[in-house]
């Protein structure tokens, strides 16, 4: 395609990329929020193009990652249940419960199916009268919109067999979290731009001003992060903190109206416990009003069991708060692998794990770069 041509042109790349090492005047610390940001980083070699002034962060915005253990050992749970089908996109299947995962789950004979999205779910449970079908509803507010279309449909042909299993996390109070932890080094923020498109930019507005940080608004593609991370220089080296949208061309300030009112009908903003960081206040989507009828922990109470504790060995944790890069951890491509994973960020395809067990092997130390012009 020929737009992806345009925002991945080598020459495009490392002209911008002089223009950051041309801004940079003195040590700046950047994090971009997206992990599907962290993995074009590391693909492109794009941190390796900013010089030794602008240092990235990866952040905690892999909704995988930060899926609960409680909620996948609920989901183990459920789908081990004769009368259960469980659904769920294909990137939670392997993310590690305290008992195993999904995969493994189906390979004791539980009843758990890939859908490529939530209505499949609903439409499923319409096929399938005699079944109760479950959703494992995770994602930001990027992928809720979609759940709340499926439990409206579920609602109004009156499905009484279908259920969600909510886990959907927001993402300005993690941001906000983030800026409260007096250790931080966070002095930027590359807001995801598939969020932003949802919700638009607003609630930025007071995290920008309260702490004095520029929130910018930012594509996928490799010119995309490297306008961003200019953007979000130019206002450091200026004593300026504002939102800026850099992803013009699918952001909108106002975000999506109509995908807005469908989480309000459906879905109200709660306290949310996040893997490895813990609650955060209002950080969360839950059913409510006439839809909790489909709250599948409510359905399901009596089955669903305790929450465990976080394995030790995995410091999934610090890697979301971009306190730990991911192959400074002990347990990183010994302990730790795609194959035998500690954690969710090594098997999520936007985890920052992940991302260096693919891009940045180990054994290498060295990051790779676009093809010069």
């Amino acid at each position: 395609m020929k737009w992806v041509d345009e925002y991945r042109d080598p020459a495009a790349i490392h002209h911008v990329a002089a223009e950051i090492r041309a801004t940079a005047t003195r040590p700046w610390t950047l994090m971009e929020v997206c992990g599907g940001q962290t993995h074009a980083i590391l693909a492109h070699g794009l941190d390796a193009l900013l010089g030794t002034d602008v240092s990235l962060l990866h952040g905690p915005g892999c909704p995988v990652c930060v899926t609960p253990l409680a909620t996948l050992d609920r989901a183990l749970a459920l789908a081990l249940r004769s009368e259960v089908t469980l659904c769920s996109f294909g990137d939670m299947l392997r993310v590690p419960g305290s008992a195993g995962d999904l995969f493994g789950a189906r390979a004791r004979g539980g009843d758990v199916r890939i859908v490529y999205s939530p209505l499949d779910a609903a439409r499923l449970a319409e096929r399938l009268p005699g079944r109760q079908v479950v959703f494992l509803a995770v994602g930001f507010e990027t992928t809720a919109p979609a759940v709340a279309a499926a439990a409206r449909f579920a609602r109004q042909r009156g499905l009484p067999n279908f259920s969600l299993l909510v886990s959907h996390v927001r993402v300005p109070p993690a941001l906000e979290a983030i800026l409260s932890d007096p250790e931080t080094r966070v002095q930027a923020f590359l807001a995801a731009g598939h969020v932003c498109t949802v919700m638009g930019t607003a609630e930025y507005e007071p995290i920008a001003a309260r702490h004095g940080v520029p929130v910018v608004a930012t594509g996928f593609e490799p010119l995309d992060i490297l306008e961003g991370v200019l953007r979000a220089l130019r206002q450091l080296e200026a004593g300026e903190a504002r939102v800026e949208i850099q992803y013009a061309r699918a952001v909108r300030p106002e975000g999506n109206p109509h995908a807005r009112a469908l989480l309000a009908e459906v879905f109200e903003v709660v306290d949310r416990p996040w893997r490895g960081i813990g609650t955060l206040p209002r950080s969360g989507l839950a059913l409510h009003g006439d839809y909790a009828a489909l709250d599948a922990e409510r359905r399901f109470a009596d089955a669903l069991p305790a929450a465990a504790a976080e394995p030790a060995a995995c410091r999934a944790g610090e890697v979301l708060r971009g306190a730990l890069r991911p192959d400074r951890c002990p347990a990183f491509g010994r302990d730790c692998t795609p194959e035998r994973p500690l954690g969710a960020p090594m098997v999520s395809a936007e985890g920052a794990c992940a991302a260096y067990f693919q891009y940045r092997p180990a054994a290498s130390g060295e990051a790779p770069g676009p093809e010069a012009p």
